[in-house]
């Protein structure tokens, strides 16, 4: 068991200080900035739950008791600069269909007017791709030089007719080379057969990558959850460990034509996986000793509350580790609408890394290479205790609200006063609950 814990910790580059963190140095070469984070004493974390085996905490962020952002080097998406020393970049996606050339300038408009930073447009294929031609034009013509990013799928062709317009191209390293999406299951008894594959993507890839150095067009690589590669899968399975590899496949290939204009995303739909993804790819950036920036997202986060909630969830936590540099609050609504709440978490992150929120520091005893509900105990009551946490403190985590007479009076308003999803004046049931405490007068049962 031990020397299995030994070989997993080694293949998923956990390093820091103290015996097993170590700093990052490496020199110039090829463009290659150096990185060397800040000196973090290794703490330890448990291994299982049912072992006292005790392994270093992943150095994945600057600081796990205080916010501070990672330092990256500067890309640029147009006239954006990207990176640790620049604001969080907002950014959004347009809805409409890129073949109707106005109505996708006039959605642009829109969103650089509420204050979107970066617009992404969707090309699925050729006729898409001379649009957008149409569509730059447009916007320079009438004075809006918003960066522009190409969504691109399965359309290596397509990639480098839009490069001549956009400011930068989105590849899905799930689908850009290896295929369409398919469920066949291979068998890699050989893992030099997995590697030699790698390489037939090169020819597909490297005109782009040539072409986006020689343009200065800037490149994002962004892994989805759900749309990894059948190679991936068999190889990884579908984990956030698939996610990071299947993206430095294509970031090394970058890295070998010495064009660093790039930076990567790991979106789910899921917060959970998004989040243990972003922390491992950025654990292993660090054990790497690469320094590129982060687009941070959770994948079709929805619409109303339960969209902004998602994304706060997924994006808050990450930038509260001090990760991220730009971002988008995925919504099914007009995008416009998305950068207010896009700008109201990019505020909250600017806040914590200016005025370094944090704790105390703590024994950390986390693994955060898993996803567990943390397990505590509720406060006992002891002989000689002024309060009585007993009423206050339910075992069953359920939370106590207090109604007046009026709020009787008025149902739906206090149903949404106390947090109820509503249809048709009612509330809806679900897992949440709550108990009520009613006033003296109020109704009783006969």
């Amino acid at each position: 068991m031990l020397s299995s814990m030994h070989s997993t910790l080694a293949s998923s580059h956990a390093v820091g200080g103290s015996p097993f963190r170590r700093h990052v140095a490496r020199g110039q070469r090829n463009g290659r900035r150096t990185v060397r984070p800040q000196a973090v004493a290794a703490q330890p974390s448990a291994a299982s739950a049912e072992k006292e085996l005790w392994l270093p905490t992943p150095h994945y962020c600057e600081s796990i008791y205080q916010t501070r952002r990672r330092p990256t080097r500067t890309i640029y998406v147009g006239k954006v600069p990207v990176g640790s020393e620049h604001p969080l970049a907002r950014q959004t996606m347009t809805t409409t269909d890129t073949r109707d050339v106005e109505a996708t300038v006039e959605q642009v408009k829109k969103c650089a007017d509420a204050g979107a930073d970066i617009v992404r447009i969707t090309v699925q294929g050729k006729r898409e791709a001379t649009a957008c031609l149409k569509i730059r034009d447009r916007l320079f013509q009438d004075r809006y030089d918003t960066p522009l990013v190409a969504d691109i799928h399965f359309q290596p062709t397509v990639a480098m007719m839009v490069a001549d317009a956009f400011e930068k191209i989105r590849i899905n390293p799930g689908n850009f080379a290896d295929g369409r999406k398919s469920f066949e299951e291979i068998n890699y008894d050989d893992p030099a057969q997995f590697a030699r594959e790698r390489e037939s993507f090169r020819e597909t890839f490297m005109p782009l990558v040539e072409k986006c150095k020689a343009l200065g067009r800037a490149m994002r690589i962004g892994t989805n959850h759900g749309s990894l590669s059948a190679r991936i899968l068999s190889y990884y399975g579908d984990t956030p460990r698939g996610m990071v590899e299947s993206a430095f496949e294509f970031a090394d290939m970058c890295r070998d034509a010495d064009y660093h204009n790039f930076l990567f995303s790991m979106k789910a739909s899921n917060p959970l996986v998004m989040v243990q993804a972003y922390r491992l790819l950025s654990e292993e950036m660090y054990a790497k000793g690469w320094d590129y920036p982060l687009h941070l997202g959770v994948t079709e986060a929805g619409e109303g509350e339960d969209g902004r909630m998602k994304s706060a969830i997924g994006i808050g936590a990450l930038l509260m580790d001090g990760l991220g540099d730009t971002i988008r609050v995925s919504l099914t609504e007009d995008p416009e609408f998305e950068i207010v709440p896009c700008g109201a978490l990019a505020a909250l992150g600017t806040r914590a890394q200016t005025e370094r929120w944090g704790v105390e520091p703590f024994e950390e005893h986390r693994d955060t290479h898993l996803f567990n509900r943390r397990v505590g105990e509720l406060p006992g009551q002891k002989e000689g205790d002024v309060l009585d946490m007993r009423s206050i403190l339910h075992r069953d985590g359920s939370v106590i609200s207090s109604l007046s007479l009026e709020d009787l009076r008025t149902p739906e308003t206090t149903y949404r006063n106390l947090g109820c999803k509503m249809a048709v004046g009612m509330p809806f049931k679900g897992h949440c609950h709550l108990r009520l405490h009613l006033p003296e007068g109020g109704p009783r049962r006969g």
